[in-house]
């Protein structure tokens, strides 16, 4: 008789044991009982283990001789799952994947009582998901990742939620197929919630027969004596237990090579980084034709979409500059561009491009034969933030407050406001950077940014904590002092471009402007703030922004109680903004000679002399030459006292300008 030991030999997992040829169960050794329905599920996701299975895939196989509906499955779904054990055990083993179907996700062990060692894998247990049909802008990155692959035998692939790490990594393991002569495992650890299983999924995915709790040395066994390319996908929420595994067997096992996506890098000996970067987008502040917009990926991958489900589309001219527009907003990143342009048969482009500041772009669903986490933003964003510590989630939080580029203080400034220390808060942002969840910015100086998806999703969970007033408070003192140091190292009135440098914090500027006059804002903190920016507004020629703010700041002093310097600083500036905005109008009169009292009382003579030349250009625009004479004789006496030539030579320009325009023409040339 043929030996058919072999034939039955037990599948492990956890303390079961299952003998499908003999349709048996064991736990512990003891036999089980399971309907015959059940048992035909667990058998076959067994066979199937670590893979989602489609539910009408499970029906057509377990009920292939009758019609049922899916009711029939849950049913015997949840008789399977108890005999496993209680629910909160059970569902370690069997998950629902919903809109998918289940998943058997525990290791599986294929013991055999005439075997001490692993048997070697046949052929690949997980085969390679299928290659993207037409994969746009990444044929580089497929290419620097295969040459790095071969050189380095352990890359990561890092990058943000939905910017296409996976597609690029099974793009790699597709064209590295021939050279390893078959030997390529995909293992997806994104439905894996127990760390302690790691291990085992890798073992599962190998199809390894292994009698022994602990896989590695089995692993490390078959791994020495091949060449063998793992594929690990989805790593960050087991990167703890899967960093250090990895970086043995990479060691031990010459012959192996892995290549990894995660949000975050392993962070141990051999990895080589590859840093997925967003799809190329058209620059902001060009304009470009259809033909142009179209030369990006990002703009590719959108109009794509679109065609895929509005037969006949075409872009036009009209609509390129949104789909730029859309493309930047979404940072290129290809999950969302895809979500978005999955709007578009409803909205239009238009409607599309103006839904974007809406929190409820976060929740566009996506292709339904996608994994959950990528059926939506909100759900791709959720992953990453859901696997933050205590610290990082609340410092990612508070950096939602950010327009645009900021610096480290200013993120420390928020930092501190929410109860974190300053050396927690500085590796809470280097963590978050290395998560992917913050972006540099590239500049002379260091500059961090939030994704605006990423600042959309955290702003939402920042209200709902109430922590938003608190931090935006933080958020406009700490412009409010910066400004405010910016004025006084530049020496006021004798710097010339002394806010230039610091243009790039303009938008955060405008917003804690904006916080700080609102109904739930500080106007102290608003007059302030206004006093403070603006000499930048004007040094930046906003004008028009200058007048708004310093009119509004103007209106909300506290008129006993002002500070005189704070209300000169604001009186000067606002008689420029009003001069060359609103026109030769009284009011701007009224600030120069205001400023002027205020600066003689502080006796700042640099401030009266400012003062004095606003006051100069305002009557030779209004025809009052003699006036103007008498302003810049006045300013004689203060660049006297002064005693500095730049300060004489803006004299002289007064006065000469003034008695060339009274006609006194020999005057005229002597100062001039």
């Amino acid at each position: 008789m043929p030996d058919t030991s072999d034939q039955d030999s037990p599948i492990s997992f956890g303390p079961f044991q299952l003998f499908a040829s003999s349709r048996r169960l064991e736990k512990d050794g003891a036999p089980l009982h399971l309907g015959g329905r059940a048992l035909d599920i667990l058998i076959f996701l067994a066979e199937r283990a670590g893979q989602v299975v489609d539910k009408r895939e499970l029906i057509k196989r377990v009920w292939s001789d009758v019609t049922v509906d899916e009711g029939s499955l849950r049913f015997h779904i949840t008789t399977l799952r108890k005999a496993l054990g209680d629910a909160g055990e059970g569902s370690r083993y069997v998950i629902n994947v919903p809109g998918r179907g289940y998943c058997l996700a525990a290791p599986l062990l294929r013991s055999t009582p005439f075997h001490s060692q692993p048997t070697q894998p046949a052929g690949p247990a997980h085969p390679l998901p299928s290659p993207l049909a037409r994969m746009i802008g990444r044929d580089e990155a497929v290419e620097q990742v295969s040459t790095e692959l071969a050189a380095h035998r352990f890359v990561t692939i890092v990058g943000p939620g939905g910017i296409g790490k996976t597609s690029v990594a099974v793009a790699v393991a597709h064209r590295a197929l021939e050279t390893f002569d078959g030997q390529v495992y995909f293992v997806d650890f994104g439905a894996l919630s127990d760390t302690s299983l790691v291990a085992g999924t890798i073992a599962a995915a190998l199809g390894l027969t292994v009698n022994s709790d602990d896989p590695a040395p089995g692993l490390l066994t078959v791994l020495r004596s091949r060449r063998t390319l793992l594929v690990f996908d989805s790593c960050e929420h087991v990167i703890d237990e899967l960093a250090p595994l990895a970086e043995r067997i990479v060691q031990e096992a010459p012959g192996l090579h892995v290549l990894a996506t995660s949000r975050e890098s392993f962070r141990t000996e051999g990895e080589r980084v590859h840093r997925l970067l967003p799809l190329a987008c058209p620059p902001e502040g060009v304009e470009l034709g259809m033909a142009e917009v179209l030369a990006y990926p990002a703009s590719q991958l959108f109009v794509e979409r679109i065609a895929e489900s509005l037969s006949g589309f075409e872009l036009s001219e009209e609509d390129a500059p949104l789909v730029a527009e859309i493309c930047r907003r979404l940072d290129g990143i290809a999950l969302a561009i895809e979500l978005a342009a999955g709007r578009v048969d409803a909205y239009g482009i238009a409607g599309t491009a103006s839904l974007l500041d809406s929190r409820f772009s976060l929740l566009w669903r996506g292709r339904r034969t996608a994994i959950p986490r990528h059926q939506t933003l909100s759900a791709a964003l959720a992953w990453s933030y859901d696997l933050l510590p205590a610290a990082e989630s609340a410092v990612l939080r508070g950096l939602s407050v950010f327009v645009g580029p900021f610096t480290l203080e200013a993120a420390l400034a928020v930092a501190l406001s929410q109860g974190i220390g300053e050396f927690q808060a500085v590796e809470a942002i280097s963590n978050l950077l290395s998560k992917s969840l913050i972006a540099t910015v590239p500049a002379e100086r260091l500059r961090y940014r939030l994704l605006d998806t990423t600042r959309t999703f955290v702003g939402g969970k920042l209200v709902e904590n109430g922590e938003a007033d608190r931090v935006e408070r933080a958020h406009a003192e700490y412009f409010r002092d910066f400004l405010r140091d910016i004025a006084l190292k530049s020496a006021g009135l004798k710097s010339t471009g002394g806010f230039l440098p610091y243009a790039d914090h303009l938008p955060n500027v405008r917003a804690a402007l904006i916080w700080s006059f609102s109904d739930k804002g500080d106007r102290t903190i608003g007059v302030d703030l206004a006093a403070s920016a603006a000499q930048f507004f004007l040094e930046l020629t906003l004008l028009t922004e200058c007048y708004r703010w310093t009119r509004q700041a103007l209106a909300s002093l506290d008129k006993p109680a002002a500070d005189i310097r704070q209300e000169m600083t604001l009186q000067a500036a606002h008689g420029v903004s009003v001069m060359f905005t609103q026109g030769n109008t009284e009011a701007v009169r009224s600030a120069f000679t205001r400023g002027l009292q205020l600066a003689e009382e502080l006796e700042d003579l640099h401030w009266q002399l400012w003062l004095l030349r606003g006051l100069h250009i305002y009557l030779t625009r209004v025809g009052d030459f003699h006036g103007a004479l008498g302003t810049g004789e006045r300013g004689e006496d203060v660049a006297r006292k002064l005693n500095d030539p730049a300060a004489t030579f803006n004299v002289e320009w007064m006065v000469g300008v003034a008695h060339h325009l009274i006609g006194n023409q020999h005057e005229a040339v002597r100062f001039c």
